[in-house]
C-alpha cells in the first residue's frame, strides 16, 4: 500500500487505465472493454480494503472503518456532510467531489463511475462482509450529492 494521498493516486491510475482502456476498447469493443475494467478495479478495491483490514487494529469495524476516511478526504478530495454516525451505522452525503472533477477534467467522465464510484461497494467486501453500502445516486452520476449509507452488521443484528 502506498503513503499517496489517494487523490493522487487515482489520478496517476486513471492516466494508466485510460491508455489502457483505449488499447481494449479498440481491439474488443467498448462493452467488453469496460466490464475488463469493471471487473479489475472491483479486485483491486477488494484487495486494498482486505490489506487495510489486516493493518486495522484490533481488526476491522465500523469505527476503524471511520478511522481510515482521512485517506479518502486528504488534499479536499471529498468534502462531506455527515447524517448519522452510531455504533452500526455511518450515513453521510458527499457533496463535493475532486475525483469526479478529476476524471471530466482528464476526459474520462464516462469512465469515472467505473474508476472510482464502482470501488465503494466493493471495498465493503473486501474490508469485512459485515460492512454494507447503500448508495442511491452520486455526483458522478449527475445527482446534487452522493449518498452514502454504511450499515455495520454485526452478529446481533443479522440475526435481527
Amino acid at each position: 500500500m502506498t503513503d499517496l494521498p489517494i487523490l493522487t493516486q487515482r489520478r496517476i491510475e486513471a492516466a494508466f487505465a485510460k491508455g489502457i482502456y483505449e488499447e481494449m476498447q479498440a481491439e474488443l469493443g467498448a462493452e467488453t472493454a469496460k466490464r475488463i475494467l469493471t471487473n479489475a478495479v472491483i479486485k483491486l478495491a477488494k484487495s486494498t480494503a482486505a490489506e487495510m483490514a489486516a493493518q486495522a487494529p484490533g481488526g476491522p469495524s465500523l469505527d476503524g472503518f471511520r478511522a481510515i476516511q482521512p485517506r479518502w478526504t486528504a488534499e479536499d478530495a471529498l468534502r462531506t456532510e455527515v447524517v448519522k454516525s452510531t455504533a452500526t451505522e455511518f450515513h453521510f452525503n458527499v457533496v463535493k467531489c475532486r475525483y469526479s472533477d478529476m476524471y471530466r477534467d482528464m476526459g474520462l467522465a464516462d469512465l469515472g463511475a467505473i474508476l472510482s464510484c464502482n470501488r465503494d461497494g466493493a471495498f465493503c467486501e473486501g474490508y469485512d462482509p459485515k460492512l454494507k453500502l447503500a448508495r442511491t445516486q452520486t455526483l458522478m452520476g449527475g445527482a446534487s450529492h452522493c449518498d452514502f449509507r454504511y450499515t455495520y452488521e454485526d452478529e446481533a443484528s443479522a440475526k435481527g
